[in-house]
């Protein structure tokens, strides 16, 4: 058909702040120093986990790998945000987006099945504490967590190549800081149904049966956490899982706004709609990776200790 030809050569236009160039050398110093913060934060906590012989355990192994998930995801989608903010050129190749949308998708759903494995840790850890070193031994969690980013890597190619495959030939103009999967799909000028199937059926493979596995763990927690009779052990056992699950809800509560929301707001009030979007997407993309590691220091004493101790044997060891 006539678009055809025109799909190779496609380059699409990142809306982003484009309608309010007052706010983008704002947003730029806000988002630059969120980054600062998830490297330096995130990093720490993968220094901590690696070098720190104490956290040498299954729930800090999944924290290493949520961190660096993290890091390596806001560089994607972040470094290219800033450079447009300071750039006239807002447009972006269909390699380029294919890339952001492969890198995007793969660190999005990973991020939701460690989460899910996190909360299987603190299952056992609190309903089966006996049994906990052979459930969750080394020769379990470490293969758990390489298969865990091995399989969404092989999901984010298979449907990225799906999408790239679509011919876009009109509407170019993408709606969000990155090339985020739907916002894309979207564009096309051929039908698209067969990619949204696809695409339904990967949530629900690594985002609501993770979510899923979370809501099991998490009621069985309560339910054995009330069984316990002293307060102090009651207080104990919900301290080593109150991080998590404040995560968990940051996490979860902005991606099932994006990504569960009713189409029939899609037609109304679209301005309102659009900046709603924007908003929600930069706190999924910036926020949560930023949140990660202060969640996790703050209310852990442990880590605290041992952030104390790594700077005192960098700075006075000498």
């Amino acid at each position: 058909m006539e678009w055809e030809n025109h799909t190779i050569l496609v380059e699409f236009f990142l809306k982003r702040l484009s309608g309010h160039p007052r706010l983008e050398l704002l947003f730029f110093v806000l988002i630059f120093i969120m980054y600062v913060v998830i490297l330096l934060g995130n990093g720490t906590l993968i220094l901590i986990s690696i070098l720190d012989p104490h956290f040498h355990t299954p729930m800090y192994f999944f924290l290493g790998n949520l961190s660096f998930l993290d890091i390596c995801y806001t560089t994607t989608s972040i470094s290219s945000t800033l450079v447009s903010f300071l750039s006239e050129r807002k447009t972006i190749s269909l390699s380029g987006c294919a890339v952001q949308m492969l890198l995007g998708l793969a660190m999005g759903t990973t991020e939701c099945v460690l989460l899910g494995m996190m909360a299987f840790d603190r299952y056992v850890a609190i309903c089966n504490a006996p049994r906990y070193p052979i459930i969750v031994s080394k020769d379990a969690y470490v293969p758990m967590a390489t298969g865990s980013w091995i399989i969404e890597a092989v999901n984010s190619a298979v449907q990225t190549v799906f999408v790239v495959q679509l011919p876009f030939c009109k509407n170019n103009i993408i709606s969000h800081f990155t090339c985020e999967i739907l916002a894309v799909v979207k564009l096309a000028c051929a039908d698209f149904s067969g990619n949204e199937f696809i695409l339904l059926v990967a949530i629900t493979l690594f985002i609501l049966t993770p979510l899923l596995l979370i809501i099991v763990s998490y009621t069985l927690i309560i339910v054995s956490i009330f069984k316990i009779s002293s307060s102090e052990g009651r207080s104990k056992a919900s301290s080593t899982c109150s991080a998590h699950l404040t995560v968990v809800i940051i996490f979860y509560g902005t991606i099932l706004f994006m990504y569960m929301k009713p189409k029939s707001q899609e037609t109304l009030n679209s301005d309102d709609l659009d900046a709603t979007n924007k908003i929600i997407s930069m706190f999924y993309g910036v926020m949560t990776p930023m949140m990660n590691p202060l969640i996790y220091s703050l209310r852990n004493k442990d880590v605290k200790e041992a952030v104390k101790h790594l700077l005192n044997r960098r700075f006075f060891s000498k």
